[in-house]
C-alpha cells in the first residue's frame, strides 16, 4: 500500500502534471464572470479618513467626517438613548418580522414629530408615513416611487451644492436632475434672489428638494421670510417639494425650531413629501432607523400611496430593521425619556455653536484680514469656510487639518483642545 501511494505521488508531482494543473487554474482564474467591472472611484470622506488614520502627527485633526464628537472627539452616545436601551433589553423582547411599513407606533410618532402633535395631516390620517433605512433609505425609497408612480414632469431640482447623494440616486433612478442657485460663494450665504429666479423658471409640475434645516454641506439656511417667499413661488410654479430633514434638532437645539419650513409647506397647502433620518439627533448612525412620508390630501388617497409603497418595500429589503426604530419610538413616546432626549439634542448643538464662536473668535484674534462673520452665521453640523482647494491643501500638507477640497468642514470635529490650532492654521493658509 505504501508503495502503490508513493509511486501515485511521484506521478502527480511530475514537471508536466505540475504544469498542466497550473495551467488549468491560471485558465480558470482568468476566466471569471467580473472582468468587465472597472475600478470605482474611492469615496471622497473615506479617503480623508484613511490619510488621517495613516497620519501620525501629534496634533493632525479630521473635520471631513460628519458624524458628532464630544469635545474628546469620541463617538458621543446620547444617554436618553442609552436608557431606552436598558427598558428594551428588560423587556426581553423577540426578533419578529416588523410589518413592511415599520410598526405603527413608530410612524405615528416620527410623523408628529415632524409635522407636530396637532397637525391636521396626522388627525386626518391623510399622510403616509412608513420606515426606511434611515434618510438614505427615505430618500431612494421615495425618488424610486417617483418613477414608478408620479404623472407630472419627472425631473428633480437639487440645490447647489446640495449633499453628494442626492444627485447619485438620481442617476442610479435615470432620473433627470437640475439645478438652482442656493450658496451665494461671495457672501457665503443663502443666494436667496438667485434661488427665487431658478424656481420660477422651474417647469410646473417638477418636484424641488429643499433642506429641511441645517443644510449639507453648507450650513446655510433659509431665514422664516425666506422660506415663505420659497414656498410662494414654489406654489405658484405648482413645483412638488420634497424635504430632506436628516438634522432635526441640530440647526437650533429645537426640534420644532427646525422643522419650520416643513410645517410651513403644510401649512400653506403644499403636499411634500419627506425623508426622515434619526443618525444624527439621536446618534443611531448604524441602527439606520429612518422615515418617508407622502402627504396626500386624503385618508383614501393615503391608503393607496401605502398599497404602492409595501410593494416596493417587499421587493426591495422585505421588512425594516427593529432595534434602532424601537429605541426611537421608546423615546418619543416616552415622556420623561423624550424630555432627556430633547436636552441631549439641545447639548450637542450648543456644543456646535460654542465650537464657531470659539473657531471665528480665534481666526479673527489673530489679525486675520477676511471676514469671518459666516462661521456663525451658518448652522448645523457643517460649514463651508469659503477656503480655496490650494488653501486645504496647505492646511493638510503643513497642518494636519483633514477637510474636503471645498472648504467644508465638520464643526463637530473641532473641541476645545485643537480648536486653537486650527484657528492659527486657518489664518495662516489665509492671510
Amino acid at each position: 500500500m505504501a508503495q502503490a501511494l508513493k509511486k501515485l505521488t511521484t506521478q502527480v508531482l511530475k514537471p508536466n502534471n505540475v504544469d498542466t494543473i497550473v495551467g488549468c487554474t491560471g485558465l480558470r482564474a482568468s476566466s471569471t464572470w467580473w472582468n468587465n467591472v472597472q475600478m470605482g472611484p474611492p469615496d471622497v470622506i473615506l479617503g480623508i479618513t484613511e490619510a488621517y488614520k495613516k497620519d501620525t502627527h501629534p496634533k493632525k485633526v479630521n473635520l471631513g467626517v460628519g458624524a458628532y464628537r464630544d469635545d474628546e472627539g469620541k463617538p458621543f452616545v446620547l444617554p436618553s438613548v442609552r436608557k431606552a436601551e436598558e427598558i428594551l433589553h428588560s423587556r426581553g423582547l423577540n426578533h419578529e418580522y416588523a410589518p413592511i411599513s415599520g410598526e405603527a407606533t413608530y410612524t405615528d410618532a416620527v410623523a408628529k414629530l415632524a409635522f407636530g402633535e396637532d397637525s391636521p395631516v396626522i388627525k386626518n390620517k391623510s399622510n403616509c408615513t412608513v420606515q426606511t433605512l434611515s434618510g438614505t433609505g427615505a430618500l431612494r425609497l421615495g425618488l424610486e416611487f417617483i418613477t414608478k408612480h408620479y404623472a407630472k414632469a419627472k425631473e428633480i431640482w437639487l440645490p447647489t451644492p446640495t449633499w453628494g447623494n442626492h444627485p447619485q440616486i438620481c442617476n442610479t433612478l435615470n432620473l433627470p436632475h437640475k439645478k438652482y442657485r442656493y450658496f451665494d460663494p461671495k457672501t457665503n450665504g443663502f443666494d436667496l434672489q438667485g434661488a427665487l429666479e431658478d424656481i420660477s423658471k422651474i417647469p410646473e409640475g417638477s418636484i424641488i428638494l429643499l433642506h429641511a434645516c441645517a443644510h449639507n454641506p453648507t450650513g446655510v439656511d433659509p431665514k422664516p421670510n425666506d422660506w415663505e417667499q420659497l414656498s410662494k413661488v414654489i406654489k405658484e410654479r405648482k413645483l412638488f417639494p420634497f424635504f430632506d430633514m436628516a438634522y432635526q434638532g441640530f440647526a437650533t437645539g429645537d426640534v420644532d425650531n427646525d422643522a419650520f419650513a416643513v410645517r410651513l409647506f403644510v401649512k400653506e397647502g403644499h403636499q411634500v413629501m419627506l425623508a426622515q433620518s434619526f443618525a444624527k439627533n439621536m446618534g443611531l448612525y448604524g441602527e439606520r432607523a429612518g422615515a418617508l412620508t407622502f402627504l396626500c390630501g386624503d385618508e383614501a388617497t393615503a391608503a393607496k400611496v401605502m398599497s404602492q409603497v409595501k410593494i416596493m418595500v417587499r421587493v426591495m429589503y422585505s421588512n425594516p430593521p427593529l432595534y434602532g426604530a424601537r429605541l426611537v419610538q421608546e423615546i418619543l413616546t416616552n415622556a420623561e425619556l423624550k424630555k432627556q432626549w430633547l436636552g441631549d439634542v439641545k447639548q450637542m448643538a450648543d456644543r456646535i455653536i460654542t465650537m464657531r464662536s470659539q473657531l471665528r473668535a480665534g481666526i479673527e484674534g489673530a489679525g486675520n484680514p477676511h471676514p469671518w462673520q459666516h462661521i456663525t452665521d451658518q448652522i448645523g453640523m457643517f460649514c463651508f469656510t469659503g477656503l480655496k482647494p490650494e488653501q486645504v491643501e496647505r492646511l493638510t500638507k503643513e497642518f494636519h487639518v483633514y477637510l474636503t477640497k471645498d472648504g467644508r468642514i465638520s464643526v463637530a470635529g473641532i473641541s476645545s483642545q485643537n480648536v486653537n490650532y486650527i484657528a492659527e492654521a486657518i489664518h495662516k493658509v489665509t492671510s
